[in-house]
């Protein structure tokens, strides 16, 4: 389940809440949006969930990744989850380019604190928040490391759009009997559509995640994903060879000859970005 807390404001904080208890996400929503700073509350009650959000198609955070910013400008996460755990997403978050500030909320005090300054946190909040001033504070903290680093974000929105763009480190999260796997975009080697769900195929095997081909399809494309045919989306630079058979032509996908098929209405499209793509010969 996905909520949208909006706040009236012309400019503030993209916050996004973490938490699997609705008592938690509640607690934490309450608060920020009583700080002036804070314009927009996102939740998500998982880990998995919180990856899909921040990767999704909300207009804004698309907007916001392809200007070279994070998706959001802080993520408040509880610690002790089902699946991934807080300090687990937090490894991932420190993957993405940039990435968001992070803000640990918990019951559980301690060695965590440590743990979780040294993932990067900016802070550090114990259940129950009934001190809006903490969190004034948490927030406050947010900001100073914004500005901080405002310098190099907008050099990365100025030159580098392209750049923070192509990079690989969007994770889907895929979960299988209780287990939540994260499995990165560049071991991907092709994509089959299955109804409303999608089959990842990797070096590994193969994994089904709930979001429709078109949706990969418009996410990947600009980081050289294909669609060659109404079932299969590809990353282009791992087609070795276009075939023509009696049947209409096939791509080969890497070194391990998988063919797949490609439909006609895309075949002319395919050949123009095959022509074009520097790694390829197949301009000859």
């Amino acid at each position: 389940m996905l909520t949208t807390v909006t706040i009236e404001s012309a400019a503030g904080l993209v916050v996004l809440c973490v938490d699997d208890e609705k008592a938690g996400i509640d607690m934490i929503t309450e608060r920020l949006e009583n700080n002036r700073h804070v314009r927009k509350i996102l939740t998500a009650f998982d880990a998995a969930e919180a990856l899909r959000v921040l990767s999704g198609s909300d207009e804004e955070l698309v907007a916001r990744r392809k200007a070279g910013m994070p998706a959001v400008d802080a993520v408040f996460c509880d610690i002790n989850m089902p699946g991934l755990t807080g300090m687990e997403m937090a490894r991932v978050l420190a993957e993405f380019s940039p990435p968001p500030c992070l803000v640990f909320v918990t019951g559980v005090g301690g060695d965590e604190a440590v743990h979780a300054f040294e993932l990067g946190a900016v802070d550090y909040l114990l259940k129950p928040l009934n001190d809006q001033q903490r969190v004034d504070k948490a927030i406050e903290r947010v900001v100073l490391k914004l500005r901080s680093a405002a310098p190099t974000q907008t050099a990365t929105q100025v030159g580098g759009v392209a750049a923070a763009e192509s990079r690989d480190d969007e994770v889907i999260p895929v979960e299988l009997a209780g287990t939540t796997k994260l499995v990165a975009r560049n071991s991907v080697r092709w994509v089959e559509a299955q109804g409303d769900y999608a089959r990842l195929y990797t070096s590994d095997g193969s994994h089904l995640v709930r979001i429709p081909l078109a949706q990969l399809e418009e996410r990947w494309g600009k980081v050289g994903f294909v669609r060659i045919h109404r079932s299969y989306l590809v990353p282009l630079n791992l087609i070795t060879e276009l075939r023509m058979g009696a049947s209409g032509y096939t791509v080969v996908i890497g070194s391990e000859e998988k063919e797949l098929p490609v439909s006609r209405r895309h075949t002319r499209e395919l050949k123009d970005k095959l022509v074009r793509s520097p790694r390829s010969g197949f301009g000859g």
